[in-house]
């Protein structure tokens, strides 16, 4: 894994492919355009934003993360082109704090979606990779954790090539499919405690 970025970068951050900039009210059109296409949504249908206001109250929340954390998630530019920071948002990503309903913070919750013109580029894996660096620099006795469908086999593949390891497999909670299977994936063993909270909602 690379060395962690400075705690000052986190809100700017290039792999060498990506420029992650911290998700800002301004990027609310185009996340939505990506939260709001159904081909992103195949494994949970009915998590596709159907009004805008559904992508609006979500980037509020992860501008609250930025600012009261000190990490939340980016929005994803191909680096390479010549628009620089203009360039079209190509997607979210990265680590958030993951709370209990009390307010307790759990874990670091890795995220990604990206628009079908980035699919198959390897960029999810690069983008998980900087994720769990900025979360070691902040926090690191936090640990990394992703939630995906059993069915969804590129996450998988993502997660997996990333270094996280299967800690839990059962019902998805909340999820409209009742056979929908929930995998957790996380950078270290994780307390059955943890392991109950984190998989209760």
């Amino acid at each position: 894994m690379p060395a962690s970025p400075a705690r000052s970068d986190l809100r700017h951050v290039t792999t060498p492919r990506l420029r992650l900039d911290a998700v800002t009210a301004a990027d609310v059109d185009e996340l939505h355009a990506v939260h709001a296409d159904p081909r992103t949504w195949e494994h949970l249908p009915s998590g596709r934003h159907t009004r805008r206001s559904d992508t609006e109250q979500l980037v509020l929340r992860f501008v609250g993360d930025w600012s009261v954390h000190g990490l939340g998630y980016w929005a994803v530019r191909d680096l390479a082109d010549p628009a620089g920071a203009a360039a079209p948002v190509l997607g979210v990503g990265g680590c958030a704090r993951r709370r209990a309903d009390d307010g307790r913070v759990l874990a670091w919750n890795v995220y990604y979606r990206l628009a079908p013109r980035a699919w198959g580029s390897g960029w999810a894996g690069e983008l998980t990779t900087a994720a769990r660096a900025a979360a070691g620099a902040v926090d690191p006795a936090l640990p990394v954790v992703a939630y995906l469908l059993e069915h969804n086999h590129a996450s998988r593949r993502t997660a997996e090539r990333s270094g996280l390891q299967q800690v839990w497999r059962g019902p998805d909670a909340g999820n409209p499919d009742p056979a929908a299977v929930r995998l957790v994936y996380a950078d270290r063993p994780l307390a059955p405690a943890l392991l109950e909270e984190l998989t209760a909602r």
